[in-house]
């Protein structure tokens, strides 16, 4: 079974209070993010890593303080998320949904995956959009929900639910079987 990590939006803006957009102890979730894709680029698993790179004058904006401008310290992904090499492929995103980014169709194609762990930030946003476009490929989509963090706690049970009643799978890293 040909598995393919997701890690949504592990950049500096998000996960440390430094940050433009600082989601609230988005940085106890880095350990497990940097477990995951070490892991699987030690197995082979390819990593899709999508980023935030909007530019200084980004249509949202209006909805959102400015983040993740592209070239900036916190559009950064953190050090520990990146693996290197062939099993991470970036893919760079103006909005909150990864699938209106030009070229993920073709690599989610090209992939040809049996199934999807998806991860990262923020699980109410950019984490559920990324589930919503997997889903529709109808392959199993796996949230590693101790890999994951909220901007709200009730919006993310909201999110984590509609996972579930989509057809995907909650799990914590040691149940997908990466420790």
């Amino acid at each position: 079974m040909k598995t393919v990590f997701f890690d949504i939006d592990s950049q500096l803006d998000f996960l440390y209070p430094a940050g433009a957009l600082y989601v609230p102890n988005a940085e106890r979730i880095l350990p497990a993010i940097a477990h995951l894709n070490r892991f699987a680029a030690a197995h082979g698993i390819p990593v899709v890593s999508t980023t935030d790179a909007h530019a200084e004058n980004d249509p949202e904006f209006s909805v959102w303080p400015p983040h993740c401008i592209a070239g900036t310290w916190g559009q950064h992904k953190a050090q520990a998320t990146l693996v290197g090499g062939a099993s991470q492929i970036i893919v760079e995103k103006q909005t909150v949904d990864v699938f209106l980014a030009p070229n993920l169709v073709r690599v989610v194609e090209r992939l040809d995956a049996d199934r999807y762990v998806v991860y990262g930030v923020v699980t109410e946003i950019c984490v559920l959009y990324a589930v919503r476009g997997l889903l529709k490929t109808g392959k199993p989509v796996t949230v590693v929900t101790d890999a994951v963090a909220a901007l709200n706690a009730q919006d993310s049970a909201r999110a984590l639910e509609e996972v579930r009643a989509g057809g995907g799978r909650l799990a914590t890293v040691s149940e997908i079987g990466v420790t």
